[in-house]
Protein backbone atom coordinates (compact mmCIF):
# COMPACT_ATOMS: atom_id res chain seq x y z
CA UNK A 1 0.00 0.00 0.00
CA UNK A 2 1.26 3.40 -0.90
CA UNK A 3 0.76 6.24 1.60
CA UNK A 4 2.21 9.66 2.21
CA UNK A 5 3.51 10.20 5.74
CA UNK A 6 4.84 13.46 7.18
CA UNK A 7 7.83 12.66 9.41
CA UNK A 8 9.63 15.04 11.73
CA UNK A 9 13.04 15.98 10.36
CA UNK A 10 14.98 14.31 13.17
CA UNK A 11 13.12 11.01 12.69
CA UNK A 12 13.57 11.05 8.94
CA UNK A 13 17.28 11.66 9.41
CA UNK A 14 17.65 8.79 11.88
CA UNK A 15 15.77 6.44 9.57
CA UNK A 16 17.96 7.47 6.63
CA UNK A 17 21.08 6.86 8.72
CA UNK A 18 19.80 3.41 9.70
CA UNK A 19 19.03 2.58 6.07
CA UNK A 20 22.52 3.68 5.06
CA UNK A 21 24.18 1.61 7.83
CA UNK A 22 22.10 -1.47 7.02
CA UNK A 23 22.56 -0.94 3.28
CA UNK A 24 18.85 -1.27 2.70
CA UNK A 25 15.98 0.93 1.61
CA UNK A 26 14.38 3.69 3.62
CA UNK A 27 11.04 1.96 3.12
CA UNK A 28 12.27 -1.31 4.68
CA UNK A 29 13.78 0.47 7.69
CA UNK A 30 10.57 2.46 8.21
CA UNK A 31 8.38 -0.66 7.98
CA UNK A 32 10.62 -2.67 10.33
CA UNK A 33 10.69 0.16 12.86
CA UNK A 34 6.91 0.55 12.76
CA UNK A 35 6.43 -3.21 13.18
CA UNK A 36 8.71 -3.30 16.22
CA UNK A 37 6.94 -0.33 17.76
CA UNK A 38 3.49 -1.73 17.16
CA UNK A 39 4.35 -5.22 18.41
CA UNK A 40 5.84 -3.74 21.59
CA UNK A 41 2.48 -2.08 22.27
CA UNK A 42 0.48 -5.29 21.95
CA UNK A 43 2.72 -7.51 24.11
CA UNK A 44 2.46 -5.54 27.33
CA UNK A 45 1.83 -7.69 30.34
CA UNK A 46 -0.98 -6.80 32.69
CA UNK A 47 -0.02 -4.83 35.76
CA UNK A 48 0.71 -6.91 38.81
CA UNK A 49 -0.15 -6.12 42.36
CA UNK A 50 2.76 -4.36 44.11
CA UNK A 51 5.04 -6.63 46.13
CA UNK A 52 4.43 -6.39 49.83
CA UNK A 53 6.68 -7.89 52.49
CA UNK A 54 5.15 -9.06 55.74
CA UNK A 55 6.81 -7.59 58.83
CA UNK A 56 7.53 -9.57 61.98
CA UNK A 57 8.98 -9.14 65.42
CA UNK A 58 12.64 -10.13 65.70
CA UNK A 59 14.82 -10.52 68.80
CA UNK A 60 17.76 -9.11 66.82
CA UNK A 61 18.63 -5.47 66.31
CA UNK A 62 18.43 -4.03 62.80
CA UNK A 63 21.59 -4.87 60.88
CA UNK A 64 22.32 -8.13 62.77
CA UNK A 65 22.30 -11.05 60.37
CA UNK A 66 21.24 -14.19 62.26
CA UNK A 67 22.99 -16.30 59.62
CA UNK A 68 26.32 -14.76 60.61
CA UNK A 69 26.12 -15.18 64.39
CA UNK A 70 29.04 -17.63 64.40
CA UNK A 71 31.20 -14.96 62.74
CA UNK A 72 30.12 -12.47 65.42
CA UNK A 73 31.09 -14.92 68.19
CA UNK A 74 34.50 -15.48 66.55
CA UNK A 75 35.07 -11.73 66.28
CA UNK A 76 34.19 -11.24 69.95
CA UNK A 77 36.60 -14.01 70.99
CA UNK A 78 39.40 -12.37 69.00
CA UNK A 79 38.66 -9.04 70.70
CA UNK A 80 38.70 -10.68 74.15
CA UNK A 81 42.01 -12.37 73.43
CA UNK A 82 43.56 -9.04 72.37
CA UNK A 83 42.35 -7.35 75.56
CA UNK A 84 43.64 -10.23 77.71
CA UNK A 85 47.14 -10.04 76.18
CA UNK A 86 47.43 -6.28 76.57
CA UNK A 87 47.75 -5.45 72.87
Amino acid sequence: MRTTVALDDDLAEKLQQMAHKQRTSFRKVLNDTLRRGLSAQTHRQPRREPFRADTFESPFRPGVDPLRLNQLVDDLEVDRSRIGTGR
